[in-house]
């Protein structure tokens, strides 16, 4: 097997993850009204499921014990032990009977999604090659564009059966995370990660990972721009990721059916963006213009849903224009939208879009054709301690 197939079928296993993850979201999203009505949620209770879950909180913990745990002891650590706590959260979810139960299992899972994703992009960063490092982010993005598409399709089928679909969503989940576990178990360790501490043993310096971040002004650099762009983008992303139904449904006053199908065409058409766009001219184009465009056609998709009203004509541009473009935010925005209106959610949404896009645009990295080594070298010389 040569070098660039054995990177591929790598990313491929890593990419199930990606699958899952977003899959976890979009499930409990597209039951959340079957939840809610079920169990009798409140505004607050429906904000700190979305909150605590893959989509904020729960992620945001996890990847901070994954990527401790990655630098420390591997990648492989991660794909040994992550997917065995996601089956165990989304079997909670599964078969919950009450809101703690529920709860506890969104957490768990979103702890998981979370502890999965520094070792994922790390692993396909450092399994590729400079001319196919794109092309493998975008297969893996495509996965985890999939795994909504999938999701809420299986919704639209399941959504006459009313919550017990919801759960089938989830033990289908479970199901496949098993086949992911034994799947990842079986990866190699990634060869720059075991390169590095051989280094580290060989000169016995011992890194630490924290004290390196932040006592290097280009580190800081680096860490305040993926700040500026994913902090903005992903409070409304998380928003769209868990509520976006539930906004069909309670302000668009479309059927459980139709919000599921509706968000299935658009995660359909992220795929295809992704596939079509990025992973196909992802390592030959600009990336501040390939950004620009992106993040412009997403501003642009919350202005027509907010302003033009949500009818069948701006749902379906506003489905488009983001399809095709793809937090403490999440604990808030069902009060917003109850107390406030959508108009007002909407704007918080574009706002928020217009900061991420101006950062992204004017401060993205030119990297593209070049190698970890490349990079590393020209952003920290050839002293990179």
């Amino acid at each position: 097997m040569s070098e660039e197939q054995g990177s591929v079928k790598s990313t491929i296993a890593v990419s199930i993850t990606n699958f899952l993850d977003s899959g976890s979201i979009v499930a409990g999203a597209s039951g959340l009204t079957f939840w809610t009505k079920e169990l009798g949620l409140s505004s607050f209770q429906v904000g700190l499921l979305g909150a605590l879950s893959a989509n904020a909180f729960g992620s945001a913990i996890g990847a901070l014990i994954g990527g401790h745990l990655s630098d420390k002891f591997g990648r492989k650590v991660i794909y040994t032990y992550d997917m065995l706590v996601y089956m165990l959260g989304t079997a909670i979810i599964a078969f919950s009977i009450n809101f703690p139960m529920l709860l506890a299992g969104f957490l768990i899972t979103g702890i998981a999604v979370g502890a999965g994703v520094p070792a994922s992009w790390t692993y396909i960063s450092e399994t590729s090659g400079s001319t196919d490092r794109a092309k493998n982010i975008g297969i893996s993005q495509f996965a985890w564009s999939m795994g909504p598409a999938i999701i809420f399709i299986a919704g639209t089928i399941l959504a006459p059966i009313g919550l017990l679909g919801n759960r089938l969503l989830f033990i289908f989940l479970t199901i496949v995370a098993f086949i992911a576990w034994r799947l990842q178990s079986k990866l190699e360790e990634s060869q720059v990660f075991e390169e590095q501490k051989q280094a580290e043993k060989d000169s016995g310096i011992t890194s630490h990972p924290y004290k390196d971040l932040f006592s290097n002004m280009v580190n800081i650099k680096s860490l305040l721009f993926l700040i500026g762009v994913y902090m903005f983008w992903n409070l409304v992303a998380g928003a769209m990721g868990f509520f976006m139904p539930y906004v069909y449904e309670t302000v668009g006053g479309l059927t459980n059916m139709q919000a599921n199908l509706l968000q299935a065409v658009l995660w359909i058409l992220t795929a295809l963006g992704t596939y079509v766009g990025f992973a196909k001219f992802g390592d030959r184009a600009n990336h501040r213009i390939f950004y620009f465009v992106g993040a412009a056609m997403a501003a642009a998709s919350w202005i027509v849903l907010t302003y033009a009203g949500m009818n069948w004509t701006s749902l379906w541009l506003f489905v488009i224009l983001w399809g095709v473009s793809a937090g403490i935010w999440s604990i808030i925005f069902p009060t917003i939208l109850t107390s406030m209106g959508f108009k007002a959610a909407g704007t918080f949404m574009i706002a928020l879009l217009i900061v991420s896009l101006v950062i992204g645009t004017v401060w993205t990295p030119h990297t593209r054709g070049k190698s970890l080594e490349q990079i590393s070298k020209e952003r920290y010389g050839n002293d990179q301690d």
